[in-house]
């Protein structure tokens, strides 16, 4: 049994009706990011994404391209399971809400909600968006020049009137604000917490929310326990997956035990009151303890404006590997995108950023530090001779490179722990500078391999920690230095695991090729 401490994370399940674009690919990475961070860190790892399959807009989907809905899923279920492959995401599950596993699941959490006396039936009438899966209340809908209403999201809403059960969620507004005055930083960023606890205290607290469909109106759903006329409304079944996967409704599984409650739900800001505030309610009346972080991300904008199919401005992930280059692409989104906010990707930007930062920067520092001894030094590791306060500094720097970046990445502030890992990358290239090997090389020989031992054991501890973010181009480097794939942790970040002189490496060779601009789509 692992003596590690457990971490759980995961994405939230992504909805079949459409195919996967940019912003799927980067909550799948930044995701992915962090749970790879934490596994070398020294973490018993646990992260989930999958597929929410059920719901009007799947059905309606299917209808449209002539197909049932279970078809219709299965098709763009594997679409998203191909994406996470074709991203380098390394999730442990990956989870469809039409299993059988989920079924009973779902299914078992209604029967807790239900005993535990919160949900009823009744009559619902209101406003409702079908691609939104989400009831508005009138004074949150602004109205066309048509008459049309729209939700704050600009999409439509039709009037409804069904026999619904409810779930009690006024019985709730209370408790959450409790918990959130308790748990400030259980919602990430600020501002997203901000919007939770402004939406709790509005005037009259919270409505009890519908959570199923009359089968007269939808039959694309997990069956309500007990109730053959009704199905699951999509948010109690979705939500549900983060215990699924787990075990539940098996409270005594090992990965139950091990791993509830989750440590990271890795979110859209659109659903966040979805996390923030049904889930929790639905975990508290289930007496099951709640998430400990609710991260909310941003949207990517392409060039200034919202991805739109109407504008045109779509991007899918394998057009973007293709132009940019896999980790190249996992390195631009989390070194450009600020913590929780929106961010945005133009060609310019991405080609100054892969070009500066890994092409001429890590890229080139590791290539010609090698490529010199490889030449120099009979392609082996060299000695050290004396070290001098420089390149202490130096070293230094490389072997705190975890310690100063931690914080940053466990709060998914990744620019920030990039910014300061490339800090350590701008000391290297200073320090190669000012210390001109090739110039050492006609007047002190045994200077010259010290200055290239100090610099590539300082490569070896950047091309360690840059694994999460660069998982395939990383250990490249790493080879090429010949480091131990059992080396490779961030515990081995540190002098005692530092380069043995005499160490054979392979002949260099380029890891990040510099973007060209007539051979990248403009």
């Amino acid at each position: 049994m692992s003596t590690k401490d457990p971490f759980y994370i995961t994405t939230a399940i992504s909805y079949v009706n459409g195919v996967p674009h940019l912003g799927h690919a980067y909550e799948s990475i930044m995701t992915d990011v962090l749970a790879r961070f934490k596994r070398l860190d020294g973490y018993d790892v646990k992260f989930l994404t999958g597929t929410d399959e059920h719901g009007e807009k799947v059905a309606q989907t299917a209808e449209q391209n002539g197909m049932e809905p279970k078809e219709f899923a299965d098709q763009n279920a594997g679409i998203f399971r191909e994406m996470t492959q074709k991203l380098g995401i390394s999730n442990d599950d990956f989870i469809r809400t039409t299993e059988e596993r989920h079924y009973s699941s779902a299914q078992a959490i209604w029967q807790k909600l239900q005993d535990n006396g919160d949900i009823y039936l009744g009559n619902y009438e209101g406003w409702y968006s079908v691609r939104e899966e989400a009831y508005f209340t009138e004074d949150e809908l602004t109205e066309g020049d048509d008459g049309q209403k729209y939700t704050p999201l600009g999409t439509e809403v039709k009037w409804v009137e069904e026999p619904s059960y409810f779930f009690k969620l006024s019985a709730y507004t209370d408790r959450l604000i409790d918990y959130y005055n308790a748990n400030l930083n259980s919602v990430q960023p600020d501002s997203r917490m901000n919007e939770i606890m402004s939406f709790l205290k509005q005037e009259g607290g919270l409505s009890d929310l519908s959570i199923s469909r009359h089968k007269s109106r939808l039959k694309w759903g997990i069956p309500v326990p007990g109730d053959a006329d009704h199905v699951m409304y999509v948010w109690l079944d979705a939500l549900t997956n983060y215990i699924t996967a787990i075990g539940y409704p098996d409270e005594n599984a090992e990965e139950f035990k091990k791993y509830w409650p989750a440590n990271y739900h890795v979110i859209g800001k659109d659903i966040t009151r979805f996390h923030a505030i049904y889930w929790p309610a639905f975990l508290m009346s289930a007496n099951l303890p709640l998430p400990e972080v609710i991260f909310a991300h941003g949207f990517i904008n392409v060039g200034g404006a919202k991805m739109s199919k109407s504008v045109g401005n779509v991007l899918s992930p394998d057009d973007l590997i293709e132009t940019y280059g896999l980790d190249q692409i996992r390195y631009f989104l989390m070194r450009e995108v600020a913590h929780g906010n929106d961010g945005n990707f133009s060609h310019e930007q991405a080609v100054q950023r892969i070009n500066a930062d890994l092409a001429n920067g890590l890229g080139n520092l590791a290539q010609r530090t090698l490529s010199m001894i490889h030449k120099n030094c009979d392609a082996q590791i060299p000695a050290a001779g004396e070290i001098k306060e420089e390149d202490r500094e130096l070293l230094h720097k490389a072997y705190t490179l975890v310690e100063n970046a931690r914080q940053h990445f466990n709060e998914m502030k990744f620019n920030r722990g990039l910014e300061h890992i490339w800090t350590v990358v701008a000391a290297c290239d200073a320090y190669i500078d000012a210390q001109a090997p090739w110039t050492l090389k006609k007047t002190d020989t045994e200077r010259m391999k010290t200055v290239l031992y100090v610099l590539t054991d300082a490569i070896r501890c950047l091309a360690i920690i840059v694994q999460p973010v660069m998982p395939h181009n990383a250990p490249q480097i790493l080879d090429q230095m010949n480091v131990a794939d059992d080396a490779r942790t961030f515990a081995h970040i540190s002098e005692k695991y530092a380069l043995k002189a005499g160490t054979q490496i392979e002949k260099p060779q380029g890891v990040f090729p510099r973007i060209v601009e007539d051979e990248a789509a403009a």
